[in-house]
């Protein structure tokens, strides 16, 4: 049953002892309880906080009395003091809207101290609550900006977290439940991805994404859709993953006027506010008017809120939701939600971008959920002939390849999206050079590709148990730290890449030759048939990418506003492998592990013949409804 925020008040009243002196807030979907007395609430098993939220079924928060909570000053003599020096303290950051107080250092097992004796020390002292972390090996310039931005919004997003709980907690509205899902991006098609969950309660989008075309006309998802506006109407937009085609366009929604909260993992949130910035800038060098600025990423970068996988949540007066991993990129997710209660629940899972494999990187993608009514699933490697190399035969062909190119004095550009490929293939190039197979030479990494890993190395938890251990490590063992990695950081230096005769390797961006740096390389060494371009990851229908991966030994440039064609003599080779996506056999062991199988799927994020192959593939194969709408169309669910 339902409860509202009176309820919620009433039967927590209930269970705290008169003598604790509380308040009851709402901080999005959690319940937090304000307190003077943080200890009465404390313990294990059978705390005063396990036994309300039992009470009252919702996620609680804890949080001190703004009375307890020292100045800035007092927490960082606090910290200085009781911490002791082989900590090895980074930073100190506070977050006044969540009352926390965040320690970056290089040994959390000194900060912590036994049985957490020195955080407890400090948090009775300053009264903030204490967070410890690992520093990265390299600082993240994003993060950096993000957190102090956060800092400084502090008051205003305290606000805000109220009154998305207070939209949460609003009464039931009557008539029969039902859902609905609308398309309004990627659906036959790859990129611009938006679906619109409606139901009789609430309205939900997942993903807000940009289209990779030069068709200007097909860049955004469908906004002006009636059944999306008026913006205010929605309760909730959850992001899956940060690539540009799930993310590109979500401070578009800010520039119109959406002010409700923006779900996602802290991974998701930092790369796609590295991303959305970066596409102004490309935009721009492009000769296009971006279609939002700054203001707009920093309005939406107010509105998120961080969930961790596994964190249960309301997002809706009727909708609960979970992020799991989907071992596609960092921090990316399957989104999974409980719409309803009772005989009417309908629980609803959009598997995101998947990697159903153990990869470089990450986990295989989560399938451990309840039950699944309806599957919305990626088809981007979803046709009968769409089969894939393992990761471990993608990595040989790589570095057979990198031999082969070196020996002949060549040299290798890639172009990789600066999240996910870029760090797969140095990856693999490091441990390559480690096994002296080959003698080492540099690799280039040109665009915003050492920036995207070190929000990788922010995150380390989020990469698989191999990798973490390894960066936490440090120095030689972490392969983001190895010496023949160097940064592009300005056009003087691209220029004598460009011009030295000698053999080297470059990873630059975009992923799908649609601007970037990587055209620059393309300009100087396409025609030199000693060089190779490899591709690593998917190209769209339309991108130069495509074209090249089609074998056009010809293709077209702008250049100051002249169009020119380029020769292509080098040699072009696809390592499939790499990809972020699965192919149509593990699509098919993704949907065979859900358990019970879903009773009806969706497919979507594929070209047109693909979608609807993969479509009659899993009916005939799971004996279930299956659909591959059209943008536009409209499927009810239940």
């Amino acid at each position: 049953m339902r409860l509202t925020l009176p309820e919620i008040k009433k039967k927590v009243a209930g269970l705290v002892p008169k003598s604790v002196d509380y308040e009851v807030d709402l901080e999005a979907g959690s319940i937090a309880i304000i307190t003077d007395q943080p200890n009465a609430f404390a313990g294990r098993s059978d705390s005063l906080t396990v036994r309300i939220a039992k009470s009252i079924k919702r996620r609680i928060v804890v949080r001190p009395h703004p009375d307890m909570l020292s100045s800035e000053v007092e927490v960082h003599d606090a910290v200085n003091q009781i911490m002791p020096p082989e900590a090895e303290i980074r930073n100190i950051w506070l977050d006044p809207a969540l009352s926390e107080v965040i320690i970056e250092c290089d040994d959390p097992a000194s900060a912590v101290g036994p049985k957490g004796s020195n955080v407890i020390s400090l948090r009775e002292e300053v009264g903030w609550l204490v967070k410890v972390i690992r520093a990265p090996a390299r600082e993240s310039r994003t993060q950096h900006d993000i957190r102090r931005y956060r800092k400084e919004m502090a008051d205003e997003r305290k606000s805000l977290f109220r009154k998305f709980g207070t939209r949460i907690y609003r009464p039931q509205r009557p008539g029969e439940p039902w859902v609905r899902v609308s398309a309004l991006g990627s659906y036959r098609e790859v990129g611009r991805a938006m679906h619109l969950v409606t139901t009789n309660e609430s309205k939900i989008l997942v993903d807000v994404g940009a289209k990779p075309t030069n068709n200007q006309n097909e860049v955004q998802p469908f906004f002006a859709a009636p059944e999306l506006l008026p913006l205010d109407n929605l309760d909730a937009v959850v992001i899956t993953h940060a690539h540009v085609d799930h993310i590109g366009m979500l401070p578009v929604l800010f520039r119109y006027g959406y002010r409700g909260p923006v779900y996602c993992t802290p991974p998701t949130r930092d790369l796609m506010t590295l991303l959305q910035i970066d596409y102004l800038k490309v935009s721009r060098a492009e000769g296009r008017e971006p279609p939002y600025s700054k203001a707009d990423i920093q309005e939406c970068i107010k509105h998120v809120v961080d969930l961790n996988w596994g964190i249960k949540t309301d997002i809706a007066p009727d909708v609960k939701m979970t992020l799991e991993n989907a071992g596609h990129i960092l921090g990316s997710s399957s989104v999974y939600m409980q719409i309803g209660e009772g005989k009417s629940e309908h629980r609803l899972l959009f598997s995101g971008d998947i990697k159903y494999e153990k990869s470089w990187l990450f986990d295989a993608a989560t399938v451990r959920f309840p039950k699944v009514d309806t599957l919305v699933i990626e088809s981007t490697y979803g046709g009968p002939q769409s089969i894939q190399p393992t990761r471990q035969q993608a990595s040989q062909e790589l570095q057979d390849l990198v031999i082969d190119t070196l020996n002949r004095n060549g040299k290798i550009f890639c172009p990789v999206f600066a999240v996910g490929r870029s760090q797969e293939v140095m990856l693999a190039l490091d441990e390559l050079f480690k096994s002296g197979r080959v003698s080492p030479v540099t690799v280039w990494l040109d665009g915003m590709i050492t920036e995207a890993t070190a929000i990788h190395s922010s995150h380390a938890d989020f990469l698989n148990r191999d990798l973490r251990k390894k960066m936490l490590k440090g120095g030689e063992e972490n392969p983001f730290n190895s010496s023949w990695f160097k940064q592009v950081d300005s056009r003087e230096l691209r220029e004598s890449i460009l011009l030295d005769p000698n053999p080297c390797i470059v990873l630059a961006t975009s992923g799908m030759m649609t601007g970037g740096p990587i055209i620059e390389y393309l300009k100087h060494w396409a025609p030199d048939p000693g060089n190779t371009l490899c591709f690593v990851g998917y190209q769209a229908s339309g991108t130069l990418g495509r074209r090249l991966q089609e074998g056009h030994s010809h293709v077209p440039l702008m250049d100051g506003g002249q169009t020119y064609m380029i020769n292509v003599g080098c040699n072009m080779v696809v390592i499939d492998g790499f990809s972020g996506h699965s192919d149509r056999n593990q699509l098919m062991d993704y949907v065979s592990a859900l358990s019970p199988t879903p009773r009806k799927i969706i497919c979507h994020h594929g070209d047109p013949q693909t979608c609807n192959a993969f479509r009659m593939g899993l009916r005939e194969k799971f004996k279930v409804q299956t659909y591959a709408p059209a943008n536009l169309e409209t499927l009810r669910l239940a």
